[in-house]
């Protein structure tokens, strides 16, 4: 039965629910149903083919606003991650309390963002070692982060050019802060994930060809790229064979439409003719649903689990 339906329900179906409430917990252990799904009168779908991770917000207006309520809906749902562009932010406790119940759900924590406040600004091209100090400082941060929500992934943005140098020096002086920050990463298994961004030509990582070669250079299991299909699409497209070009160092991906970044079908990205592929290729990472709605509302909500069923139906 659907959330929306239950609800509406009169008298009967409340007294119900209060019956079944009860005794949620033991039906969960006899039938394998979620005990969140049971509780709340909603049937838990099927996990998807792939593995979409939805983020804080995607799901609000029918799970409400807190976060860990979002976790459990966006499972009833079917999906198996999230990832958490600001979880390095949250208070520690809670961090605590958002690993714990992925766990408990058999869910993974996506990428979470290094951010020492030197991402949207030139920094680590120029070499200075202020920024390489933040850098290595905040990596140090998300090492504890990450054991706390179970992560392992985290997303690196190396700032803007340094238009003062030539390009070989910049591409020089960002590999050596990488290789400081994949130091302290590489012994806890956490992975910098390095993006390349379309959101303006200010920013040194631009494509998927160039942010291989740092990693090439960088030489550490804990410097991969994140390769967002938007973002991709809008600076070089040619998407599927770019990706199977850097494929050795692609370790998370994202999702998003272009134009407009929002849910699967609302471009013109064919979403299901690349997750076929990513699933004839043996990917089994996350795919991190960094997008917008593009309808507002539970009705908008409900719209977004509907496209990635239909794009997620690629076995036929």
């Amino acid at each position: 039965m659907e959330r929306r339906t239950f609800l509406q329900q009169g008298t009967l179906a409340s007294i119900s629910a209060l019956t079944f409430g009860a005794g949620a917990a033991a039906h969960a252990a006899a039938t394998g149903t979620n005990a969140h799904a049971a509780a709340t009168g909603t049937a838990m779908a099927k996990p998807f083919n792939m593995n979409y991770a939805p983020h804080d917000g995607m799901f609000k207006n029918s799970a409400g606003d807190n976060f860990l309520d979002q976790i459990r809906f966006m499972h009833d749902q079917g999906f198996r991650g999230i990832e958490d562009n600001g979880m390095l932010k949250r208070d520690p406790a809670e961090q605590e309390k958002i690993g714990n119940l992925l766990a408990k759900l058999d869910m993974q924590m996506g990428v979470f963002v290094i951010e020492g406040g030197d991402n949207w600004k030139v920094s680590l091209a120029t070499g200075k070692q202020e920024f390489k100090d933040t850098f290595v400082k905040v990596c140090k941060s998300a090492v504890e982060t990450a054991k706390r929500c179970n992560a392992k992934w985290a997303t690196v943005v190396p700032g803007f050019f340094e238009r003062k140098l030539p390009i070989g020096i910049q591409t020089a002086n960002v590999v050596e802060a990488l290789r400081l920050g994949a130091e302290i990463l590489e012994p806890h298994g956490l992975i910098m994930v390095l993006e390349p961004l379309s959101d303006t030509p200010e920013l040194f990582l631009r494509t998927a060809d160039q942010t291989y070669e740092i990693c090439k250079a960088v030489k550490s299991p804990s410097c991969k790229i994140l390769y967002d299909i938007y973002h991709m699409q809008r600076n070089t497209g040619h998407l599927i064979p770019m990706m199977d070009m850097c494929w050795e160092e692609i370790a998370y991906i994202q999702i998003g439409d272009n134009p407009g970044r929002k849910e699967p079908g609302t471009g013109e990205i064919n979403y299901k003719n690349i997750f076929k592929h990513l699933h004839e290729k043996g990917y089994k990472g996350i795919l991190g649903m960094e997008h917008g709605n593009s309808q507002s509302g539970k009705e908008g909500e409900a719209a977004v689990i509907k496209a990635y069923r239909e794009a997620d139906d690629f076995l036929g």
